[in-house]
């Protein structure tokens, strides 16, 4: 494993200037540096770090915002640096899918737990967004499954035990996967019932 790549953003050099000394005391690699929120989401788009760090109020676009977009695009964690513990701030970088926060005026040994929570938060958000996809394309296959057994039973007069492994070796004959086998039944049937002078 490499080192952690982090995007600083403040509008501040000087806090910038001291979380890179930091960051770089704790062993993490800053790759980028930005001074407004527009900049940091360009910036992590383009470099992809593993965690953006960023202050709440920036210029223009605020370190809410560029969260809420790198969150929803699946870039990088974000950790909020805020001077401020206002209940709404709070709300919204909850809302945002903000993976954690520090409030200033912070130290060096605030920032490592911090970031190491954010990125196991992240690690547990994409691993948890795999498998529900993972659940739904099971769910597909099953319903065109259950649909294609359903016209096998009925035309070759299977049982549904039988129609199953008619797709289940048909898949394994053809090497394609038992979602392709039901689709291209259905699709036989269709055109079947469509064009029935056409059988035979």
């Amino acid at each position: 494993m490499g080192r952690t790549r982090v995007i600083i953003a403040d509008d501040e050099s000087i806090i910038r200037l001291d979380l890179r000394e930091m960051m770089e005391s704790l062993g993490y690699l800053v790759v980028g540096e930005a001074g407004d929120g527009t900049s940091a989401v360009n910036l992590a788009r383009e470099l992809k770090p593993d965690i953006v760090i960023m202050d709440i109020k920036m210029p223009g676009m605020d370190g809410i915002d560029a969260a809420k977009i790198l969150t929803e695009e699946k870039i990088a964690p974000v950790l909020l640096l805020t001077a401020y513990s206002q209940r709404e701030l709070v709300q919204r970088a909850k809302e945002a899918g903000v993976a954690g926060y520090v409030v200033k005026p912070f130290r060096e040994q605030d920032l490592e737990p911090a970031i190491e929570v954010a990125l196991s938060r992240f690690e547990e958000f994409k691993t948890l967004e795999q498998e529900v996809e993972d659940l739904k394309e099971a769910l597909e296959t099953r319903k065109l499954v259950d649909r294609a057994k359903g016209i096998l039973m009925d035309i070759q007069g299977l049982s549904e035990a039988g129609a199953f492994r008619k797709i289940q070796k048909m898949s394994m004959d053809k090497r394609v996967p038992m979602k392709e086998i039901a689709k291209a039944i259905l699709i036989a049937h269709e055109a079947s019932i469509k064009d029935p002078e056409g059988e035979g």
